[in-house]
């Protein structure tokens, strides 16, 4: 029984005790033992007429647990206009659950046999039943009750408000239960709600075996009888109806169950994070492999000959800026194009003008197209950014860019360093495209675990085990941006780069031969712009220009009063322009 039932009366639980084990009780009677009505004295004259409203209860109990209640209203001299019979139908039964009684088949008749309209009304767990008994002294009422039943312990027990309250005063009321069992024990309560007060009398046995009989006198409106009756175990079918009451607490409960599928759901993604490390760990493997093969990204030992002319003036694999920027941040951004302008200019394909200005205006640049090299072909992506740069005309100021077509061609020069990546195998798929696509499965497993964990805390108590799945969705989600996992091939370029991004941090001018010192540094300055290094670079690049005057800079045209003492800042502010117009585009908004 649970949070009704003996338990609701101290007193009743001791009565239980005393019937289970008493000689009194458990023993037969002798066959004239009158019943708890039959022993009331007859109302003396002279007593309340309102007192004189009588409810004799039959209750039988089938073996299928279902109760069948024949009630006899009997009015005294004063019937009423309406009588009200009320019956609960809902109970606590524990923290987590409401015990249901599901009352059908309600209907009343009169003395004459005559039909009796009852109305039906439920609220806060109780059922009233409306009876219209004007001008009828009797009236007889019938339900079916299911759910009174609940096997507790080692025996069965009917656990019933048999009065949940009447409309008016009652001076007598009767309850008998008539099970096809003996009942083993019986205990009863009565008075207001959670009373834990004994009732008038109850018996059992006696002549009459099969019967539980309890009487409670003097009910006011509002008191209710209730009533629990204990039989053999096995002997009566039927069990208690339960609803689960929400609360946070409950849906989230954590069980052995739910603990257990909720670290199972969980070996999913940290089976894919446990992926992840091993593939991200290729790039790990590759630099220790390239340290051990003792390989340098510049190399100046002339192959022995200890010539200066043996200076090697590309990067490793003769990767250009753009595509170092994309395979290290596995983004092509901002600083990627930025850095591939600079480089067409240093390869002869373009002229960075500064133009004159005041102490106090803006500085502007103006880009001149040239014809390039005969010997150093474009990439795709470089063509395109010339396209977009300088559309049909061959000149184009740095300020004019974000009102001409070049923010809308953007996209495109930036999907096709994208493929770019995959052309050179150093990524399986697109970097943007794999990152996208693990993004979109992450949102959706949230959005699947977020509403799953919604249906379960509803019906279940099992909601904890769906944040195991939004926490898989969050961490696909925030794991997309390392999804584009590089290639072994482009892990071991990943390893070189990095080893030539050590020489540009650490390059000092005195390393360079002095006739090639401008023409490394020039064809360098790009790449520090990628590896963010680009003030220190320029300033060598500006001395070493100085040391030689006659090499100057010829894809970087200064105003009439401007030194190449001035380089390292105006290649910074360029740099820097040509960055914030990018980064105005839409395309290029989200990566600043």
């Amino acid at each position: 029984m649970g949070g009704t039932g003996l338990a609701r009366a101290a007193a009743a639980a001791v009565v239980l005790a005393v019937s289970a084990s008493g000689p009194a009780l458990a023993e037969p009677a002798a066959p004239a033992e009158p019943s708890p009505a039959e022993s009331l004295p007859a109302a003396l004259p002279g007593d309340d007429e309102r007192r004189q409203t009588s409810n004799a209860i039959r209750l039988e109990l089938g073996e299928n647990g279902v109760l069948h209640a024949e009630e006899a209203i009997s009015f005294g001299a004063e019937v009423p206009e309406e009588f009200v019979r009320t019956l609960v139908v809902r109970e606590p039964y524990d923290a987590d659950h409401d015990r249901l009684f599901e009352v059908s088949d309600v209907s009343a008749v009169d003395v004459s046999g005559g039909a009796v309209e009852v109305e039906r009304a439920e609220r806060d767990g109780t059922l009233d039943l409306r009876m219209d008994t004007e001008g009828r002294s009797e009236v007889v009422l019938r339900y079916t009750v299911r759910g009174a039943v609940d096997p507790v312990g080692t025996g069965t027990e009917l656990e019933w408000t048999a009065v949940g309250g009447y409309s008016a005063p009652v001076a007598e009321t009767t309850v008998v239960v008539d099970a096809a069992v003996p009942p083993s024990a019986l205990s009863c309560t009565a008075g207001a709600p959670r009373s834990s007060i004994y009732c008038t009398s109850s018996d059992m046995g006696g002549h009459q075996a099969l019967l539980a009989r309890f009487l409670q006198t003097d009910m006011e409106p509002g008191d209710s009888l209730y009533i629990v009756v204990g039989y053999p175990a096995g002997s009566i079918g039927g069990e208690a109806i339960l609803a689960r009451n929400w609360t946070l607490q409950s849906a989230f409960a954590i069980t052995p169950a739910t603990a257990t599928v909720f670290g199972l759901l969980l070996l999913v993604p940290v089976g894919g994070l446990v992926a992840l490390i091993r593939i991200r760990g290729r790039d790990e493997r590759a630099l220790r492999s390239e340290a051990a093969a003792g390989r340098a990204p510049v190399a100046a030992d002339g192959g022995g000959s200890g010539e200066p002319d043996a200076v090697r003036f590309r990067p490793p694999d003769n990767v250009h800026p753009g595509q170092i920027g994309t395979l290290i941040d596995e983004q092509a951004d901002v600083v990627d194009i930025t850095a591939t302008v600079v480089d067409l200019a240093v390869r002869g394909h373009l002229t960075i003008r500064e133009l004159p200005h005041a102490q106090y205006s803006a500085t502007d640049w103006r880009l001149d197209k040239r014809p390039g090299p005969v010997d150093d072909d474009l990439l795709p992506y470089e063509r395109m950014l010339l396209d977009a740069l300088f559309h049909q005309w061959h000149q184009v100021k740095l300020s004019e860019l974000g009102r001409s077509e070049f923010p809308a061609r953007l996209s495109e020069v930036r999907d096709e360093l994208y493929r770019d990546m995959v052309r050179l195998k150093w990524f399986a798929n697109r970097p943007n495209v794999e990152r996208n696509r693990w993004a979109t499965v992450g949102i959706a497993i949230t959005v699947v675990g977020v509403a799953l964990t919604v249906l379960l805390a509803v019906f279940t108590q099992a909601a904890f085990t769906g944040l195991a799945v939004v926490i898989a969705g969050a961490a696909v989600t925030v794991g997309a941006q390392f999804m584009p996992a590089k290639t072994r091939q482009g892990s071991v370029v990943f390893a070189h780069t990095l080893g030539f991004r050590d020489y540009l941090l650490s390059a000092e001018a005195e390393d360079v031969p002095p006739r090639h010192r401008v023409a490394l540094f020039s064809r360098y300055l790009p790449y520090a712009i990628i590896f963010d290094n680009v003030d220190r670079w320029a300033a060598i690049l500006a001395s070493a220009t100085s040391e030689d005057p006659a090499d100057g800079l010829p894809w970087y045209v200064g105003p009439d009063d401007w030194q190449l003492q001035d380089f390292a800042d105006s290649i910074r502010s360029f740099a820097l322009t040509l960055t914030g117009v990018i980064s105005n585009t839409r395309q290029f908004r989200t990566l600043r």
